[in-house]
């Protein structure tokens, strides 16, 4: 008998870990961890975080997601504070423009594979779009060159799934390079602007889409008068934007070339000449004529127009007037390519 309840004593232990209990307590376990899954892959989409930070972040503050968002912003911002020493030399223009002015910002980064990134884009057009509405006068024309400083400490509101709010441009840079995990820099912009009555053109080369591309090429077109039709210009104006990005003028006139400058081209010249041990007459007139091919090399209105090499730019435009009846002129222009002047 004592054996008997004995065993009936154990049974009844045992019937509070039942297999049906069991079961309950896996499934719960399986649901907990479902969740879990499901918490971190939208902390991965919303942080574009790495997934071993989002799990990390997730347990440490016991499956709540907002706390570990803030969580991994900290640490990002914190890794791209330690990532501003290093080299950025990828990236973007971006450029926005209204009738009468243009500005151009490079936004830089250390990879190609983040300038093609949907919130790198969107910052740099941001970007753009913030420095047209800058403090540069637009009823002067010329061309207006600006750093960086000129726009970090500005506030503007972001309407990005990944950065929104108001928050200054530095901030925003910063939040950008933690998503990233890279180096990302506000290098430098300029803008172009015009007074007269005429059009600002523009044109961007190897572009992933409307307002962004590696190569800029801005150009103004002024016309004496402000009655004259403006669908001509807006037409020639566009392929000379090209023609600048192609092929690549520094000055606009011959006049605008520095006496320096041509001086020292023509002491090369005139040491390549003399090799070939001609006369002095003949290596004179060797000199004169490469120093012509020199401005029709960097000078804009002595090139030779790249949508039709019959004309040089100057014809271009004198064709140009006639067409709308009053004198036409260019009056800025302006050729940017992303890393130009950086050591890579």
């Amino acid at each position: 008998m004592e054996a008997e309840e004995l065993e009936n004593q154990s049974n009844a232990f045992g019937s509070n870990s039942s297999p049906i209990d069991s079961l309950s307590l896996d499934s719960v376990r399986e649901a907990n961890l479902i969740n879990q899954m499901e918490d971190s892959r939208q902390l991965r989409i919303r942080s574009s975080s790495v997934m071993v930070h989002v799990c990390s972040s997730i347990i440490n503050y016991n499956l709540n997601a907002d706390a570990a968002q803030k969580d991994l912003r900290k640490r990002g911002i914190i890794l791209a504070s330690k990532k501003s020493s290093r080299t950025a030399t990828e990236g973007l223009l971006a450029l926005a423009q209204n009738e009468s002015k243009a500005a151009v910002i490079e936004l830089n980064c250390e990879t190609d594979f983040v300038a093609r990134n949907d919130i790198f884009q969107y910052l740099a057009l941001s970007l753009a779009k913030l420095a047209l509405l800058g403090e540069t006068s637009q009823q002067a024309s010329g061309t207006f060159p600006f750093g960086p400083e000129s726009l970090e400490d500005l506030k503007m509101n972001f309407e990005h799934p990944k950065l929104s709010g108001e928050k200054t441009v530095q901030n925003a840079i910063t939040e950008v390079a933690a998503i990233m995990g890279e180096n990302i820099k506000l290098r430098r912009g300029v803008s172009v602007s015009t007074s007269s009555p005429g059009v600002i053109s523009t044109y961007l080369h190897t572009s992933p889409q409307s307002g962004l591309g590696r190569i800029a090429g801005i150009l103004s077109l002024e016309v004496e008068d402000q009655n004259a039709s403006l669908d001509a210009l807006q037409r020639v104006g566009s392929e000379l934007a090209m023609h600048v990005v192609a092929a690549k003028p520094l000055f606009l006139t011959k006049e605008l070339v520095s006496s320096e400058a041509v001086e020292n081209e023509r002491e090369i010249l005139k040491s390549q000449a003399e090799t070939t041990g001609r006369p002095q007459m003949a290596i004179e007139k060797m000199v004169e004529g490469r120093l012509r091919k020199y401005f029709e090399e960097v000078v804009l209105m002595e090139q030779k127009f790249v949508v039709n090499d019959s004309v040089t730019v100057k014809t271009l435009v004198d064709n140009l007037s006639k067409e709308v009846g009053s004198v036409v002129k260019i009056g800025n222009f302006l050729r940017v390519e992303v890393g130009e002047g950086l050591q890579r």
